[in-house]
């Protein structure tokens, strides 16, 4: 089994900065994409970042110089950096990662999720 764990979600106030945290466990022999989502209430999941193994990274519009994805392969870990946050920003943010396993196949792995409140 694999399973992805965010953290460091909360509350803050308009033009604040959290960081978060997801990290993969179990049976892993690579990772290659890690992403972070998020879902605002009542609206779809969208992409909000994603990085390779080889740490390309790719960022949506909305959050493009406020936001910085990051990875630590030793660790399975992937971060999300959030500055100068907006109340548009709230939403629970999910990571997702393509895992491939000891046994060779490759799954698509979805955290839980952690949630971001920004807020004066």
């Amino acid at each position: 089994q694999v399973q992805l764990v965010e953290s460091g979600g909360g509350l803050v106030q308009p033009g604040g900065s959290l960081r978060l945290s997801c990290e993969a466990s179990g049976s892993i022999f690579s990772i290659y994409i890690m992403r972070w989502y998020r879902q605002a209430l009542g609206k779809q999941r969208e992409l909000v970042a994603s990085i390779t193994s080889g740490s390309s990274k790719n960022y949506a519009d909305p959050v493009k110089g406020r936001f910085t994805i990051s990875r630590d392969n030793y660790k399975n870990r992937v971060y999300l950096q959030m500055n100068n946050l907006k109340p548009e920003d709230t939403a629970v943010y999910l990571c997702n990662a393509d895992v491939r396993r000891a046994s060779g196949a490759v799954v698509l792995i979805w955290g839980q999720g952690t949630q971001v409140t920004v807020s004066p």
